[in-house]
């Protein structure tokens, strides 16, 4: 699943340290959720939603494999 978290953040001129406390979660998962090497939980996924006052799919893009 790809993502749009990092340029969102960049956007809003926000820190990753400043998105992981608003969030209660630590920088790290920040991180990760940014560089696609962690999907979040679906609450985390509509804490991002509410933070950014956007929708979960404006955030995340989900690919079905084409097989």
């Amino acid at each position: 699943m790809k993502n749009r978290l990092e340029a969102l953040r960049k956007s809003h001129g926000v820190s990753q340290e400043e998105l992981a406390a608003a969030l209660e979660v630590s920088r790290q998962t920040i991180g990760s959720l940014e560089h696609g090497r962690y999907n979040p939980s679906i609450i985390l996924a509509f804490k991002l939603a509410r933070y950014f006052n956007i929708t979960i799919e404006d955030i995340f893009i989900y690919e079905e494999d084409a097989t």
